[in-house]
């Protein structure tokens, strides 16, 4: 029992990691643009297809991962240019961008079936064997998310506090009309905060790919962990999506302990509202800063 419950932990560790990097991109978007972006799971998801595509031409599985990246904050990019842009300018409310989010995320899905059909698909790597550590028995693509997803938040964490865009973006975040007033380029901070979502969450969807099979509904499945990870973190705070992208993952692999594991999506709703009803504000306060 210890020994399964450690080996649950260490699979929530890989998938808490993988929610993490997509969920700082979601919070970005919220935290800096005021939007609550129900299409950020199928971007994840052309992420991890381009990634696929890439793959299948016989690139490398990591190259094909920095091509998925770009491509994915590419098509983030003409959102904003057709889309978002055109809906602030319009000063639409928070309910109108919640349904051209939902409505882009059916187009973005119904375009990957287009294009590469409904059945599941995995990349073309090689067998390797999993490691054994303390007994535990850790599949390297695991072993890889994790790592690459701690040295992607370490960079994040360097952008937000040593560079000029970064400190541009917290500013935004806490108040766009002061930032605006102070000389900052706003719509450049809008630019950046789009190709850094789009990269998280390329990379998040190719990593996703290492654990699962690439799927259309590979996005939205994941959209509910994702929105109660930013929620349970502080929306608008990425240190905290972190903290709760890791709960989140965890509980809802230790719980297949105890509940089937198709209803494990459920946990992550339970684990959020119980934490929400001892601190309303999320673990962390909203915040980039």
């Amino acid at each position: 029992m210890d020994a399964q419950l450690a080996q649950l932990v260490v699979n929530g560790v890989a998938v808490g990691s993988i929610i993490a990097l997509s969920a700082i991109g979601l919070t970005l978007t919220f935290g800096i643009l005021r939007l609550s972006n129900f299409a950020h799971g199928d971007f994840m998801a052309i992420g991890a297809y381009l990634t696929l595509f890439t793959n299948a031409l016989g690139v490398n599985i990591w190259l094909a991962m920095v091509v998925g990246a770009v491509g994915t904050a590419g098509l983030m990019l003409v959102g904003e240019k057709l889309i978002w842009s055109v809906m602030r300018d319009r000063r639409a409310n928070s309910t109108t961008l919640i349904i051209i989010s939902i409505g882009l995320s059916f187009i973005l899905r119904n375009g990957i079936i287009l294009l590469w059909g409904s059945e599941n698909q995995t990349y073309r790597l090689p067998v390797m064997p999993a490691i054994t550590f303390l007994g535990l028995r850790i599949a390297y693509s695991n072993l890889v998310v994790v790592i690459l997803a701690f040295v992607a938040m370490i960079a994040i964490h360097l952008i937000f506090q040593r560079t000029k865009i970064g400190k541009a973006m917290r500013a935004v975040a806490d108040d766009l009309d002061l930032a605006r007033v102070s000389g900052i380029d706003v719509e450049w901070v809008v630019l950046c905060t789009w190709i850094l979502a789009g990269v998280l969450t390329g990379v998040s969807g190719g990593l996703y790919g290492l654990v699962t099979a690439v799927r259309p509904t590979m996005g939205w499945f994941l959209i509910l962990p994702l929105f109660a990870a930013i929620i349970l973190g502080g929306i608008g705070n990425p240190y905290g999506a972190i903290a709760g992208a890791m709960v989140i993952g965890i509980t809802q692999e230790v719980s297949t302990l105890i509940i089937p594991n198709e209803y494990k999506l459920a946990v992550a709703f339970i684990v959020m509202m119980v934490v929400l009803l001892i601190r309303p504000q999320g673990l962390f306060r909203s915040t980039l800063s």
